[in-house]
């Protein structure tokens, strides 16, 4: 896997504090991993891998940028403190990158490596890059599945401004992964079952708008996706989980307002909140149903004193600490 670079323990560094018997903080947890080496522990294991790819962001015309998002991540990680309830390993497996622009042989390559780090029971955390990396996320998933003769359903919540359900038969893109997914599941008789909440009418085409509801689609508007509507949110959820064996989160950092997330590729000043998105990983923690998660396109050539990696690396940290 000639695009994988290996883990940067440089980036994990933080203060020091009297250590009383345990670490205090994940940069004196973290260690660099390889796919080769992993085994299986009786630890959680929490596989870190970075997307250091905005080809498919440039693609769709996006700024460019999000190819830094996975380090500035890390950097924001490191400093976070141990809360783990029981033993836990962080592994850093360093950063998927795309050469000669050849978008497809990286996602090939990602959803390989995934399949593998499932296969030996880790829990995944992506850090993006662009959101063309669900495609290969959801891809990876169901290698996994397949190889170890699982006939489950996959269930995708994406926290998103956008539907990223763009055709692509002028190529693979940002906007693209959900379509990807949605024809692979007709072609192989699947059930596609995907739920966007924080949908935004002024990001999203009519066109996109009709393909959702022609695929099922479940989805809430950015008006509805508020702790205002909670009871309708949590229902929808609800709803979705019931219908799936696993889940797949996926994080468009863009999806948030502007105000908490500036540095992403596709600001939204009228983006969710987020105490919404909280509340959603706990129902999503509860269901016991997430096998990994992503957090796609921050972008630190616009970030406001590392506000939007801060975001990023909080929400892990909210997720994967009990």
């Amino acid at each position: 896997m000639n695009t994988l670079k290996p883990a940067d323990l440089s980036l994990w560094k933080g203060r020091k504090d009297e250590n009383l018997g345990q670490p205090n903080y994940w940069y004196e947890m973290v260690k660099a991993s390889s796919i080769e080496e992993l085994k299986s522990s009786s630890n959680k294991q929490l596989a870190i891998l970075g997307y250091a790819v905005d080809e498919g962001v440039k693609r769709n015309q996006g700024r460019v940028g999000a190819v830094d998002g996975p380090d500035a991540i890390r950097k924001m990680l490191a400093i976070l403190p141990n809360h783990f309830q029981s033993p836990t390993d962080i592994l850093d497996f360093g950063n998927m990158t795309c050469t000669n622009e050849d978008l497809d042989t990286t996602h090939s390559h990602l959803s390989e490596a995934l399949s593998l780090l499932l296969g030996q029971g880790a829990f995944l955390i992506l850090l993006g890059g662009g959101h063309d990396i669900a495609y290969a996320h959801y891809a990876g998933i169901r290698q996994f599945l397949d190889v170890h003769g699982k006939d489950q359903t996959i269930g995708i919540i994406n926290l998103d401004a956008h539907f990223d359900l763009r055709n692509n038969k002028n190529g693979n893109t940002s906007g693209t992964p959900f379509f990807q997914i949605a024809q692979d599941c007709k072609a192989k008789n699947q059930a596609f079952e995907y739920c966007c909440l924080g949908i935004q009418r002024s990001a999203n085409t009519q066109t996109l708008f009709n393909t959702a509801d022609e695929l099922g689609v479940c989805y809430l508007e950015n008006t509805e996706y508020t702790l205002e509507h909670w009871v309708e949110v949590k229902s929808c959820l609800n709803d979705f989980l019931k219908k799936v064996d696993h889940v797949y989160l996926t994080i468009d950092l863009d999806g948030f307002s502007s105000a908490y997330a500036p540095g992403v590729s596709a600001p939204s000043a009228l983006g969710f909140a987020p105490e919404i998105v909280l509340k959603t990983l706990d129902v999503l923690i509860k269901s016991q149903k997430l096998i990994s998660v992503d957090l796609a396109e921050l972008n630190p050539k616009y970030d406001q004193d590392n506000a939007t990696a801060r975001l990023a690396a909080r929400l892990v940290h909210y997720l994967v600490s009990c």
